[in-house]
């Protein structure tokens, strides 16, 4: 185990677990917990396996709605024009594809790559019949290995995925390397809130209520446990700029939103 106390991990230690997780040769971290890395993409699967019914119901319910506000402004920053083509790496149900899929229009074309085909199949059913499916296609594979050419797409984003990949440095590097020079990368992902006594109650919220109504609602309290585990190993906003920076990314902004729960990178390749 990584850390045994629910608290946010010290700098040392989240750079610690990102070069474990770099090291296929041994272990990722699945929450707090250590795991084989090899094992570590078939847990995030099993895991989505279980919430995948339930995943929009309770991000909506767990965020009071907010995600949607957070997701329409991720996708308004990335400033995306008619006729691009956008992949959305761990794209899971769509709701960031739906977004893009609008500012391209019919001439624009949004896929939508995730490991988990039941998270794809929600994702389908929420556009099927609606004038925006002929934007939208759906591909299943490993963010780490992307299975399209160099430089065929102008924008890529991932939403709230990038943390359950084992090599995180390694899904960035494909993106970077799937996009067209000069092509646009946005990353929306939970973050520390900024305010002392607003992290407190969310912390609270985080490992004791969550949690539970997971376990009421959606049947898993594991899936619930290992959410806000996965958060506070997450790098930090300066740290992930620096990582982006390192793989070649430049200029890479970020924003904070909601006192910092969650924040947008923007990078261009």
């Amino acid at each position: 185990m990584l850390r045994t106390k629910k608290a946010w991990l010290t700098a040392p230690q989240r750079q610690a677990q990102l070069r474990t997780a770099g090291d296929r040769g041994k272990t990722a971290y699945f929450g707090y917990e250590s795991v084989p890395a090899a094992e570590k993409s078939e847990r995030v699967r099993r895991h989505f396996n279980t919430v995948a019914r339930q995943y929009d119901f309770m991000n909506t319910l767990l965020s009071f709605g907010i995600h949607h506000l957070w997701k329409r402004a991720a996708v308004r920053m990335l400033a995306l024009s008619l006729g691009e083509k956008v992949l959305d790496v761990c794209g899971g149900t769509g709701d960031l594809a739906i977004l893009a899929a609008k500012a391209i229009g019919p001439a624009g074309r949004v896929i939508v790559y995730d490991i988990n085909r039941a998270m794809i199949q929600s994702g389908v059913r929420k556009i099927v019949n609606s004038a925006i499916a002929p934007r939208l296609q759906y591909v299943q594979g490993d963010a780490e290995h992307l299975s399209f050419p160099d430089a065929c797409f102008d924008a890529a984003m991932v939403g709230f995925g990038i943390r359950n990949v084992t090599d995180m440095v390694r899904g960035f590097n494909e993106m970077f390397r799937v996009l067209k020079p000069g092509g646009k990368m946005m990353c929306l992902e939970f973050s520390k809130p900024t305010a002392p006594l607003f992290r407190g109650l969310y912390d609270f919220y985080s490992f004791y209520i969550m949690p539970l109504m997971g376990q009421l609602l959606a049947g898993s309290r594991q899936a619930y446990t290992h959410l806000p585990e996965s958060i506070r190993m997450f790098p930090l906003p300066h740290e992930l700029t620096a990582i982006l920076n390192r793989i070649g990314f430049a200029p890479v902004t970020s924003r904070k939103l909601t006192n910092g729960i969650a924040v947008v990178h923007l990078a261009r390749r």
